[in-house]
């Protein structure tokens, strides 16, 4: 379903990371949504191509040619107010990489944007002992929303992946939660997040864990360790790369999907 938004505000939540605030007409997609790491799909129209109302991504693909196509990036929704009309995207900023980002970065009030879903699959589980949320600037906002809809007494563990010092996010941690910053700039590129998970103390009871960031390093160092090392069940982890460095969305989808043929084929294991 296809979401109208107009840009009310945006904000800057830490040097690297933009918040934008909109409002629309119509916000009944989200009304069942009960995911907190609901996300939309934000449609960019190309220069010079003009796509029929209401716009169905479905039906373009039958109809035009990829390079006409819209360009797609998945982002996620923030405290989203059905009633108000009101919700946030944070966006990780880049200078002029990219195209959400550049976009998020010059938007001012009355601009618009096209979004369709949300979608999701993670929220806590309140009946876990214990909370393990872990991943970088891209999981950060799914992370707030998680954190968020804890009750006050819960127990939360954050490992959380950003530049330097400055980018640290204030997150809404419950009263028995800590977070754990990693930096890029004073870290070993192949052993940041891993290597702090791995010698964290671990709580008793059954934890419930979110880990998302960049595909490389939650699918080839924390997901064998939690669902090996630490004997998690496939329901207590919910796991997966949100993007590939080197790669954009589009060829990050691409990679995914070669991924899961050859896994079907009897190919690599993604552990």
């Amino acid at each position: 379903m296809a979401t109208h938004l107009t840009v009310t505000s945006t904000e800057a939540v830490t040097p690297g990371l933009r918040r934008v605030w909109f409002h629309s007409e119509d916000l009944t997609a989200f009304a069942d949504s009960v995911h907190t790491d609901r996300y939309v799909k934000l449609v960019f129209p190309k220069d010079g191509v003009h796509y029929p109302e209401p716009l169905d991504m479905r039906a373009l693909r039958r109809t035009l040619p990829r390079e006409d196509l819209p360009t797609v990036r998945t982002y996620t929704a923030l405290f989203p107010d059905v009633e108000a009309g009101t919700l946030a995207i944070d966006f990780v900023i880049h200078g002029d990489e990219g195209v959400a980002g550049p976009w998020a970065a010059a938007a001012t009030a009355g601009d618009k944007l096209v979004v369709s879903g949300p979608g999701g699959g993670y929220r806590p589980d309140p009946s876990a002992d214990w909370h393990l949320l872990v991943g970088d600037e891209s999981a950060l906002p799914a992370i707030t929303a998680a954190l968020a809809d804890l009750p006050a007494g819960a127990a939360a563990r954050v490992v959380a992946l950003v530049d330097s010092p400055a980018h640290e996010l204030a997150l809404p941690l419950p009263e028995n939660g800590e977070v754990t910053y990693v930096h890029r700039s004073e870290t070993d590129p192949d052993k940041r997040l891993e290597a702090v998970v791995r010698d964290m103390d671990w709580l008793p009871g059954r934890v419930h864990a979110f880990v998302h960031g960049e595909a490389q390093e939650v699918m080839h160092g924390l997901r064998p360790h939690l669902l090996g090392e630490r004997g998690l069940s496939r329901a207590q982890v919910s796991i997966s790369g949100y993007w590939r460095r080197g790669r954009s969305e589009d060829g990050f989808r691409d990679w995914k999907a070669e991924l899961a043929r050859a896994e079907g084929a009897g190919g690599p294991p993604r552990d």
